[in-house]
């Protein structure tokens, strides 16, 4: 029985998928040169564009950096905040959505679907909006901050929820049945595992909580997309500047993926040794009684 999904491709199918392969690539190389040519036509790649971005020696590169930094600390205390809060109340959500009795699920339920249906963007506008009309009066970046958060909580929450209904409903009834309660049973039994499970869709959403927070231009909160912009307003130079910001995103969210992957790793090892210190231990445990049973 072959383990294969699909047939091997045999010489004819080779040739083709090899003359498409050789195809696609030339296509792509002349529409990069057709790109880098009109681009070039353009001016864009001369060195007073690009001089306040890549050359220190230029009175404008220390200003430009120090404005760039601040943005994106900016950025990433937004993030850091978004993040934390939009873990715990959607962790909670889960929670409360799992746990809940019939005669007020409908409830969470219906806050969970409400701020799922409504744009991030809408979601921020509101808190900046709505809520200095109530007497709340904040500063730009918790504005931004709670308006992220009621969105990604509520897809967070739908993320564990996931985890927790794809484990064996066996292991709850197995921790049930030795005395621990409902809530025990979540924060021994479940949870771990469907944070574990949902390791990659979670670390996913906290990337686009990072990448949202450059919508906290509508109300003036001075993170690094914003910040850009009021460097290109000066320097009339916004494909090199924006350039320079995608670049620092790249950076920033490989480095919480490769973090993400570091933290699953160290689960999985975790996990593995306590599987074998526990089949040690029950092997120990089969040898002391059956010593004692001969020696009997």
């Amino acid at each position: 029985m072959s383990s294969v999904l699909y047939d091997a491709p045999g010489p004819t199918a080779k040739r083709r998928i090899l003359i498409g392969s050789l195809i696609a690539l030339a296509a792509a190389i002349g529409l990069l040169a057709l790109v880098t040519i009109r681009l070039d036509e353009q001016g864009q790649f001369e060195a007073e564009k690009w001089a306040p971005l890549i050359d220190p020696s230029d009175d404008r590169f220390p200003l430009v950096w120090d404005l760039l930094f601040e943005g994106l600390g900016n950025t990433l205390i937004a993030a850091a905040w978004a993040m934390l809060f939009s873990l715990v109340i959607g962790t909670l959500l889960a929670v409360t959505r799992v746990t809940a009795a019939a005669w007020y699920r409908w409830a969470v339920v219906g806050v969970i679907e409400f701020l799922r249906g409504i744009p991030v963007v809408i979601a921020i506008f509101f808190a900046a909006r709505v809520l200095p009309e109530a007497g709340v009066d904040l500063e730009p970046l918790w504005f931004l901050v709670i308006g992220l958060t009621a969105y990604n909580s509520v897809i967070i929450a739908e993320i564990v929820r996931a985890g927790i209904n794809s484990l064996p409903a066996g292991q709850g009834e197995a921790a049930e049945s030795l005395g621990l309660s409902r809530w025990q049973v979540l924060q021994l039994v479940l949870l771990p595992q469907a944070f574990r499970i949902m390791l990659p869709a979670l670390i996913s959403q906290l990337v686009v909580v990072l990448k949202d927070t450059s919508l906290g231009f509508i109300i003036s909160y001075p993170e690094l997309v914003r910040t850009a912009g009021l460097i290109v307003q000066n320097l009339q130079n916004p494909i090199q500047t924006y350039l320079i910001v995608a670049v620092i995103f790249i950076l920033v969210n490989y480095t919480l993926s490769r973090l993400a992957i570091f933290v699953e790793r160290r689960l999985s090892r975790s996990k593995k040794s306590a599987v074998e210190v526990e089949d040690a231990a029950l092997a120990v445990s089969a040898m002391a009684h059956g010593g004692a049973v001969g020696g009997a």
